[in-house]
């Protein structure tokens, strides 16, 4: 009975190795992906709406003038002149 299944399980361990032998062969080729031309602009967006302005502040009143200053007091006056002595001065001609 042992004889039966020698026959059959060596065409099996053949088929078995012969199927772990065999190469994966790889396509060459592979494909790109190329980007295609552009496509239409979109529309423009609607403009925003502008905000109000605030109001304009009041003018303040002008403050008053300022009272005018006393006048200054008199300075103190200088001393009498005195009259020359006997001091002669000479003044030498310039020269040519």
């Amino acid at each position: 009975m042992k004889k039966q299944w020698i026959l059959p399980m060596a065409v099996f361990a053949a088929l078995a190795l012969r199927a772990c032998e065999r190469t994966v062969v790889q396509p060459s080729s592979t494909t790109v992906a190329v980007p295609g031309p552009a496509g239409p602009q979109g529309n423009t967006g609607n403009t925003g709406s502008t905000g109000n302005t605030g109001a304009t502040g009041a003018t303040g009143d002008t403050g008053n003038t300022g009272a005018t200053g006393n006048t200054g007091a008199e300075g103190v006056k200088g001393e009498r002149g005195k009259t020359g002595g006997d001091t002669v001065v000479i003044v030498p001609a310039p020269s040519r």
